[in-house]
């Protein structure tokens, strides 16, 4: 007897210039407020019956879910063989998952904006995070639970939750990835080597230390989680696991597979996670979550990893010298290397993968400036008079403040976007021109430093689909550059869960 697996497909357009998953941690360009966009598909081993689509609406705990059936018939022996991989991404604004198969097919998406409840004038982000991640369980078509093998979850980087190992509370509000504790950073630089990845006000190990110096209770219990380690945690209930991506910011060196000695002998050591490698099996899904969801009993939770890799993953750059960027807000550049490259002058640093590095840098420059100058309808219509083979004499530093980080650092370094000619299209080739130098000068940059050159550029964002910019850059770049298939990080994330499982 075939069953029929129910679900559904909704495809929605993303505008020229807007940010997709980035360094900035973005989650998507269309914001839909307390809303859930879903679009799934589901393939059979051999072929997909569609059957004629119907939309419809339906409220579900205040959130539209906006959706078209379709239909695909399985065979016994493939739903017998049938198994997917759950991977989900928490960005700063939302989250979403994709359900992959064996071959890297995607058999459904979604994603939600995190609900914003309120504690007194902060917003209670243990609550909305939980929330959110239970719904998009449920969000799962359920005769898709009943095949997934395998779950991994990413989080933004340096995202700390100090809990009481006992009882798992959270002693402190949640420490975001962009918070800064500038009164931890003399003690951190005091005790770390010179230009180390914690040696920034918001590393974790600064988030940590702030904490503690500023905490006199439960310290004896505590335990530090980063952000999809605590929600890894709600599924599996090992309290105190993580990943040697998430743990780089906290000092964890993943050469040595070990916590340096130099951190190993502060007093707050004990309150590091235990660290293994992204996609490591910590235990199956809890009972309770299983039974009440469907989840088969053999269903596993797995290591994550951060937002930023979990997107490179996505891209399926697997040799040394292919690199991503992504153009979103900012411009972001991860280089997969031989050899392991860390500089705090210029917030360069490497997270493993595997037996190599990925290499990685971001710029204040990008969407963000073009979107103060510029309209998606300008953007768009303007884009079309570039001639992108032609040099632009325009000269510019494009940032949209004050200030920055990667490939020159200087805090204080200001915006140049003049002189502005009076075509807006020139105007608008000459900064596109001026980012893709940017972009250049930091793949040049980590080559100075000892990375693997550059071969191939996969790009992602929002920027990656104007194919004017695209082929100016090419030019300015002198290497391939072509938009990345897969750039959700939810898509990487759930690599992680099929690699768990290999």
């Amino acid at each position: 007897m075939a069953a029929s697996l129910h679900h559904s497909i909704t495809i929605w357009s993303l505008l020229p210039f807007s940010s997709q998953h980035s360094s900035n941690k973005s989650i998507s360009t269309a914001r839909f407020h307390n809303n859930i966009v879903d679009k799934s598909k589901s393939i059979s081993r051999n072929r997909m019956q569609l059957g004629n689509n119907t939309y419809k609406s339906e409220s579900r705990r205040g959130m539209r879910l906006q959706r078209s059936n379709c239909k695909a018939n399985l065979s016994n022996g493939d739903e017998a063989e049938a198994k997917l991989y759950l991977g989900m991404d928490f960005g700063t604004s939302g989250a979403r998952y994709a359900v992959i198969d064996k071959e890297g097919v995607i058999h459904s998406e979604a994603k939600r904006d995190y609900p914003m409840f309120m504690n007194g004038d902060a917003v209670d982000w243990v609550r909305s995070w939980k929330t959110t991640l239970f719904s998009l369980l449920e969000d799962i078509p359920i005769t898709m639970r009943s095949l997934i093998t395998s779950i991994s979850i990413d989080g933004t980087s340096a995202t700390t939750l100090i809990l009481d190992s006992k009882t798992g509370e959270a002693l402190a509000r949640p420490l975001l990835y962009n918070e800064s504790c500038p009164d931890a950073l003399p003690i951190v630089k005091s005790i770390a080597p010179i230009n180390h990845t914690v040696c920034s006000g918001s590393s974790t190990l600064c988030k940590l230390v702030s904490w503690w110096t500023s905490s006199d209770s439960s310290r004896e219990s505590a335990v530090l989680m980063h952000q999809s380690d605590w929600l890894l945690w709600l599924l599996h209930g090992k309290i105190g696991v993580s990943d040697y991506n998430n743990a780089l910011k906290v000092g964890y060196d993943p050469e040595l597979e070990s916590y340096p000695p130099w951190l190993k002998s502060q007093p707050y050591s004990h309150v590091l996670p235990t660290i293994q490698a992204p996609g490591t099996i910590i235990s199956t899904l809890k009972e309770d979550i299983r039974i009440k969801l469907g989840f088969p009993e053999d269903c596993v939770v797995c290591t994550g990893t951060t937002d930023s890799i979990a997107a490179f993953l996505a891209a399926r750059a697997t040799q040394p010298g292919k690199a991503v960027t992504s153009l979103g807000s900012t411009l972001a550049i991860k280089l997969l290397s031989t050899t392991r490259i860390d500089d705090a002058r210029f917030g360069v640093y490497s997270h493993r993968l595997d037996d190599k590095w990925l290499v990685g840098g971001a710029s204040n420059t990008g969407g963000a400036v073009l979107r103060q100058l510029f309209s998606d309808e300008q953007l768009e219509n303007l884009s079309v008079q570039i001639n992108p083979m032609e040099a632009s004499p325009l000269d510019y530093y494009p940032l949209p403040v004050e200030g920055e980080r990667f490939p020159i650092a200087d805090p204080k370094m200001a915006p140049r976007l003049s002189p502005r000619p009076e075509c807006d299209a020139a105007y608008l080739h000459g900064i596109l021109e001026s980012i893709a130098r940017i972009e250049a000068k930091g793949y040049a940059l980590l080559k100075d430093l000892g990375a693997t050159k550059v071969e191939e550029v996969f790009t992602a964002g929002g920027g990656s689909k104007n194919d004017k910019w695209t082929k100016l850059r090419e030019r300015v770049l002198g290497l391939p550059v072509r938009r990345a298939l897969q750039t959700e990080a939810a898509y990487g994330a759930a690599l992680l869960a099929l690699k768990a499982t290999e």
